[in-house]
C-alpha cells in the first residue's frame, strides 16, 4: 500500500536559468518542482500537471508576464499566482494583483519570503479546494449557502433531508445569528414546494396592532385606513411554505388565531366573512426557550406542540468552530469580490483569534467582522492587528496558571492595547495619540515605561 504523502506542486517560470535552479534549491525539500523558461512551456506543464502555485517573472521574452497570468487564470481561478518583478516594474505588479495574482516578490530574491509566499499561496490553495468542494456538496443538496463541514453540521444536514418533502411543521431553534432562515430556505428549496412562494416573516418586527391583518389579510374598509383589499402572508404563500421568525413574539390572542388556522387550515380576512382554504407549510423559528415561555403561561401549550411537531436545533458556532476557517474564507471571498479587492486570507495568529472567541453574535456576527476589514483592509494578509481590539486583545491576554494581580493585568492591557494601535497607524506616533485620545509626549513616555520601542 502506498502511504507516501503527495507535496504540493510548483511551477517557476523565469527565462533565466540561474533563477530557475535558485528557486528550485529553496523549494524542492517541500515541494514538487516544475520550471519552465517560456510562457508556451509553462502553460503545457499546467495543463498537465496538478499545479497548486506559480511563481512568474512578470517579464517573458516570449509573452507579456500579465497576459500569461490571464490565461493561467482562464485555465483554472484557483491556481495561486506570484509575480516576481524587478523593483522598477512594481506598478505592473499591482495590475497583476488586481487581475488576481496572489502576491509579489521583488528582485533580489529573499530566500525567507520564498518559502514564506510559497507556504501561503500553497495553504489558500488548499483552502480553495476545500471551499469549492464543499459548495458543490451543498449544491447537490441543494445547501449552497450554508457553510460548514463539521460533525454538527452533518447531523444537521440529515435532518433537513428527512423533513424537507412532507408538510410537517418544523420549529427551528438556535440563538441569533446562527442561519435560521437560511435552514427554513433549504427546506423549502429542497422540497416539492420549491416552485411555489417562499414567505419569510418576522413576528417582532410588525406591531401588535397589525400583525393579525399582515397574517391574515383585510377587506377594504375593515378598520381605520383599510383603503382597498390586501392579501395576508397566508394567501401569499399558498402551496409554497410560510416561514414565522421570533415566532415568541406573538401576543396570545394571535397565538389562539394561528392556531385555529393551523388545525382548520382555512382563514377570513380581517372585515370579511368569505373562509378560504390554504395548503401552507409552516416554519417557525425563536431564540428563546418556548417550552420555559409555556411554563410562564405566556405561550400556549397547544400551539408550541403544534409548532414543534420537527424540531431542528441549530448549533451556535462555538459548538462547531472547525466551521470557522471554511466561514472566515468564504465571506472575505465574497467581500473581495463585491469590494473588487484582493485580500490573500488570514494569517495563523489572526485565524486562532477567530477560532479561541466565543462569537456570541455567531455566523452573523463572524460575516459582519469580515465585511468590516475587507471594507478597511486594502490588501496582504489579515494579521490578529487586523482584527476588531475585543477579538484580539482575548487571544493576547490569557492568564497564567495562578492568575494575576489587577496592576498586572491592566499594564499587559495597555502595552497590547498601544501595540495594537501603532500597528494600526503604522508606527506613526502622532496618529496612534490622537486615537488613544494622549498627547504623543505621553505616549512617548507610556511607551518607554512599558518596554515598548519608540
Amino acid at each position: 500500500m502506498n502511504t507516501q504523502k503527495t507535496s504540493p506542486h510548483v511551477l517557476i517560470i523565469d527565462d533565466e536559468p540561474s533563477v530557475l535552479e535558485t528557486f528550485k534549491i529553496i523549494l524542492e525539500a517541500a515541494y514538487t518542482v516544475h520550471t519552465a523558461a517560456t510562457g508556451k512551456e509553462a502553460l503545457s506543464i499546467i495543463h498537465t500537471q496538478p499545479i497548486d502555485t506559480v511563481f512568474l517573472d512578470i517579464i517573458m521574452p516570449d509573452v507579456d508576464g500579465i497576459e500569461l497570468l490571464r490565461k493561467i487564470k482562464e485555465y483554472d481561478r484557483s491556481i495561486e499566482v506570484i509575480m516576481a518583478t524587478a523593483s522598477d516594474s512594481a506598478r505592473q505588479a499591482v495590475t497583476a494583483i488586481k487581475l488576481g495574482a496572489f502576491n509579489y516578490i521583488t528582485k533580489p530574491f529573499d530566500v525567507e519570503e520564498i518559502s514564506t509566499l510559497a507556504e501561503k499561496a500553497c495553504a489558500q490553495r488548499r483552502m480553495n479546494r476545500e471551499l469549492f468542494v464543499l459548495r458543490q456538496d451543498r449544491q447537490k443538496e441543494g445547501f449552497a449557502h450554508i457553510i460548514g463541514n463539521s460533525p454538527n453540521m452533518k447531523g444537521l444536514y440529515r435532518l433537513i433531508k428527512k423533513v424537507c418533502d412532507n408538510s410537517s411543521t418544523v420549529l427551528i431553534t438556535g440563538e441569533s445569528g446562527t442561519g435560521k432562515e437560511l435552514i427554513a430556505r433549504a427546506i423549502h428549496f429542497n422540497s416539492t414546494r420549491a416552485p411555489k412562494p417562499f414567505i419569510p416573516l418576522n413576528c417582532a418586527s410588525i406591531p401588535d396592532s397589525l400583525l393579525e391583518s399582515e397574517l391574515f389579510g383585510y377587506e377594504k374598509g375593515a378598520f381605520t385606513g383599510a383603503a382597498s383589499r390586501k392579501l395576508g402572508m397566508f394567501e401569499l404563500a399558498h402551496e409554497g411554505t410560510l416561514f414565522l421568525d421570533e415566532i415568541s413574539s406573538l401576543k396570545l390572542d394571535v397565538q389562539a388565531h394561528l392556531l385555529r388556522v393551523l388545525e382548520e387550515k382555512e382563514i377570513k380576512r380581517l372585515g370579511g366573512t368569505k373562509i378560504f382554504n390554504i395548503d401552507v407549510r409552516i416554519i417557525s423559528a425563536t431564540n428563546v426557550d418556548l417550552k420555559a415561555l409555556v411554563d410562564d403561561g405566556k405561550f400556549r401549550m397547544d400551539l408550541y406542540y403544534r409548532l414543534n411537531v420537527v424540531p431542528l436545533p441549530v448549533p451556535p458556532l462555538r459548538d462547531r468552530k472547525e466551521d470557522i476557517p471554511l466561514l472566515a474564507r468564504h465571506f472575505l471571498d465574497m467581500f473581495n469580490q463585491s469590494f473588487r479587492k484582493h485580500i490573500e486570507g488570514f494569517s495563523k495568529e489572526a485565524m486562532d483569534c477567530l477560532i479561541e472567541y466565543e462569537w456570541p453574535g455567531n455566523v452573523r456576527e463572524l460575516k459582519n467582522i469580515i465585511e468590516r476589514i475587507a471594507a478597511l483592509h486594502e490588501k496582504g494578509v489579515i494579521t490578529p492587528q487586523t482584527l476588531p481590539f475585543d477579538i484580539f486583545i482575548r487571544h493576547n491576554l490569557s492568564l497564567d496558571q495562578d492568575g494575576g494581580n489587577l496592576k498586572e493585568a491592566c499594564r499587559d492591557f495597555e502595552r497590547h492595547y498601544i501595540e495594537a494601535v501603532l500597528t494600526q497607524s503604522s508606527g506613526n506616533q502622532t496618529k496612534a495619540a490622537k486615537i488613544l485620545g494622549i498627547h504623543r509626549n505621553a505616549l512617548f513616555l507610556k511607551m518607554k515605561s512599558l518596554g515598548l520601542k519608540p
